[in-house]
């Protein structure tokens, strides 16, 4: 029972609070504006015990896609406890018109913009695929970095990534059996290796080496087509890639080949201080206790 491995458990920091989320429970602690640590909590759908659901990269897009809904419904939650003195609700068609309006902004900025790129640089050097697909690439990684350096010096956002902060040190803590307390949660890292900002700098990798080998494209029509088609390619493949790494820290190239992932990460977590430590084990606990009749 001792060795036993871990469960594996994520999260994400929403306003003013934190999600945990477990293989069968999802709780959500938030510091309300009357200072009150307030918590949802339900159970998760049955897709992430699903059989079918955990094979080799289909379980990637599985788990991503209902992430993503997941992830909307956390911050919903969280804004909609903000805004309870104004009355300021996100849910029906407004929150499904957000998440809709999120996503094509995410392809068009990430995926869209940088793949006309690529064409029009080729184009202008008068140079190869590989050229394009690698100037692609760096735009890529350039817009990628651009955003999330240009969104944390927004101060709703610094506050945001001190939870994102809280969330890692929490699940880093309890990975090291250490007791979930603020003062003993704030001694580990910031970083986590199964982190989001890792997967997206994974898929921004991934795709100047899968997009490489695709060749020449006829037109921009084309290769903005075969962008578009291949981003659940790029997400099962990131997926697969950060699960491996995770599980293998204890290989010195695996340490070394996460690095960039790890460095990223400073730039979408900072420091917490207690209080928010305190929201994020609230969270961690009371998913836990979600989990406790799969744990025996």
């Amino acid at each position: 029972m001792a060795n036993s491995p871990l469960p594996t458990y994520g999260g994400q920091a929403v306003i003013e609070g934190v999600m945990m989320r477990g293989g069968q429970s999802v709780a959500i602690a938030m510091r309300a504006p009357d200072g009150v640590i307030r918590v949802h909590t339900e159970q998760l759908s049955g897709i992430y015990r699903a059989k079918w659901a955990k094979l080799p990269f289909l379980r990637g897009l599985v788990i991503l896609w209902d992430a993503l809904g997941l992830g909307m419904r956390a911050l919903t939650i969280s804004a909609n406890v903000q805004g309870e003195e104004d009355d300021v609700k996100l849910e029906g068609p407004a929150l499904y018109l957000t998440l809709g309006a999120s996503l094509a902004f995410a392809v068009l900025l990430f995926f869209m913009l940088p793949a006309t790129a690529g064409h029009f640089t080729g184009q202008w050097l008068n140079a190869g695929p590989w050229v394009a697909n690698l100037a692609e690439g760096i735009v890529r990684l350039v817009i990628l970095i651009g955003y999330i350096w240009s969104i944390g010096r927004m101060e709703d956002i610094k506050r945001v990534y001190r939870y994102h902060g809280a969330e890692h040190k929490t699940i880093n803590a309890f990975e090291a059996g250490a007791e979930l307390t603020p003062e003993s949660v704030a001694k580990f890292p910031l970083e986590h290796p199964r982190c989001g900002t890792a997967f997206l700098l994974t898929v921004v990798i991934f795709s100047i080496l899968l997009f490489s080998l695709l060749g020449p494209m006829p037109s921009l029509a084309v290769r903005l087509l075969t962008r578009l088609a291949l981003i659940p390619v790029l997400a099962s493949l990131a997926y697969e890639y950060i699960r491996w790494t995770a599980n293998h820290l204890g290989n010195p190239l695996v340490r070394l080949l996460i690095k960039p992932n790890l460095a990223l990460q400073r730039l979408t977590t900072a420091e917490p201080d207690a209080a928010i430590l305190e929201v994020a084990i609230k969270a961690f606990e009371e998913m836990r206790r979600g989990e406790q009749p799969q744990v025996v």
